[in-house]
């Protein structure tokens, strides 16, 4: 079995000394890398599994990494682990597409929990949709009406699925929770809002017209087919 990479970009020393070590007695295999040409560099030769992104770097922050990945269309899940605690730095991180956000100091228990749980998910194999709404999903491909969408998160990928399961049906926050993130994940019911958010921008960047999702306030979420 091929031993998952960690691509680490930290440049504190010693939070990357004990994240290091953490995740090799797990048996994974990390590259730290402390700035952020470093980790460019090491993401265009040899491709990670997974990558931790601090944000405040010597030479740029960590969100810009998070950015450029997804504008590409890389879905390689990213672990935000930053001392900035705010909600809204939080929010903001996940809108650019991070996977997940650990604010600093943390358990190195929970952050190996937490890569542990999104590599289970990232290389979990996802068995064909059948079309519906002019949607067509196979594994991670998704087309509507023929036309490719692209550059969508693995967890938007999954609330997209879910919605598609059930037209019509309100999806609690608590159920989007459980069926996409998982028990594993510490997230809350603003973790799935904000992937919403992006998941209606992208769908609207496809189609300006298609705004398929519906908010029911202090209920959730539905799928509303176009009539």
């Amino acid at each position: 079995m091929t031993v998952p990479r960690v691509l680490l970009l930290e440049d504190d020393p010693a939070i990357a000394d004990t994240i290091v070590y953490a995740l090799e007695r797990e048996g994974l295999q990390v590259e730290h890398r402390a700035w952020l040409t470093e980790a460019r560099a090491s993401l265009r030769s040899t491709p990670p599994d997974l990558a931790l992104l601090d944000l405040g770097l010597p030479d740029g922050n960590g969100l810009d990494l998070c950015r450029e990945l997804r504008a590409a269309g890389s879905r390689l899940p990213l672990i935000i682990v930053s001392a900035r605690a705010e909600e809204w730095d939080r929010v903001l991180g996940l809108e650019l597409g991070a996977d997940d956000y650990l604010a600093k100091p943390f358990s190195p228990r929970e952050l190996v929990a937490r890569v542990r749980a999104l590599l289970r998910r990232a290389q979990a194999p996802l068995p064909p949709a059948s079309p519906s709404a002019g949607f067509e999903i196979d594994g991670l491909s998704v087309s509507f009406r023929g036309q490719p969408l692209s550059q969508l998160t693995r967890r938007e990928l999954g609330l997209l699925r879910r919605l598609l399961e059930a037209p019509g049906r309100i999806h609690s926050r608590e159920s989007l929770l459980d069926a996409v993130w998982g028990q594993e994940a510490e997230s809350s019911d603003r973790t799935v809002d904000t992937h919403i958010k992006t998941l209606r921008a992208k769908l609207r960047e496809l189609a300006p017209e298609l705004d398929p999702i519906r908010t029911h306030r202090g209920m959730g979420y539905s799928f509303e087919p176009e009539s």
